[in-house]
């Protein structure tokens, strides 16, 4: 019985998102810089490299603007070449300007174990910002085989930083209600494990708070109201 109050809980947030669908009605579409001008050399000496995805993924994804970017430190750099031992981070943004319609972000729980990987562990993380603000993100470590990986990842929704997919749905109906927005953006930052989860999971907090300047740059304006 303890389970009917979440069960009617979705479905009225599933009811409500099909009214907002079916009277949509010139959604707002609020400008942003394109990712493609997101820098390649950032603070804390990263340099990046373009990779890009192939058109089928973008296809299935059906982003409105996305990077996926490697980066790694200057210092390991040999001419174009990355030095034996050092460790990338791969970064992907997927941004829908409207999500209304169907395209949504693809949660990593869905396509990472689509793609052939297993989740070794789970959980949120707290990371405190250089401006006083702390984050709620979610970290997960995947392995395929031999390889592991730890996995930063959020959504990035008019302003706010949700890890919860729930609560991103949730936020969205409101906002679609009452700001007349539903535009959003899955951030993930991907990082090999070489050593151990911990020395992985500390690169990818570093680069996380050596981006987030840039990051915010490239994000549409926050809500009218506080978040």
């Amino acid at each position: 019985m303890k389970s009917w109050p979440f069960v009617i809980a979705i479905m009225c947030l599933l009811g409500t998102m099909g009214v907002i669908d079916s009277r949509s009605h010139g959604e707002m579409i609020v400008a942003k810089k394109p990712f493609h001008q997101f820098p390649l050399r950032m603070a804390g000496g990263w340099m990046g490299k373009e990779l890009g995805l192939d058109k089928e993924v973008l296809d299935k994804l059906r982003v409105s603007d996305y990077m996926m970017r490697m980066y790694v430190p200057s210092d390991s750099l040999q001419g174009e070449n990355i030095q034996a031992g050092a460790t990338p981070v791969s970064l992907y943004v997927g941004y829908y300007q409207s999500q209304r319609t169907g395209a949504t972000y693809h949660s990593p729980k869905n396509c990472l174990p689509g793609a052939g990987w297993q989740f070794a562990d789970s959980g949120t993380l707290s990371v405190s910002l250089d401006s006083g603000e702390t984050l709620s993100i979610n970290k997960v470590i995947i392995q395929k085989g031999m390889e592991k990986q730890v996995i930063l990842y959020w959504y990035h929704d008019r302003g706010r930083i949700i890890a919860s997919e729930y609560w991103a749905k949730v936020w969205m109906v409101w906002d679609a209600m009452t700001e007349n927005r539903t535009d959003g953006a899955l951030v993930r930052i991907s990082v090999p494990v070489s050593t151990d989860t911990d020395q992985a999971t500390e690169l990818g907090l570093t680069f996380l708070h050596d981006m987030w300047d840039d990051l915010l740059g490239h994000m549409p304006e926050t809500l009218s109201q506080d978040v």
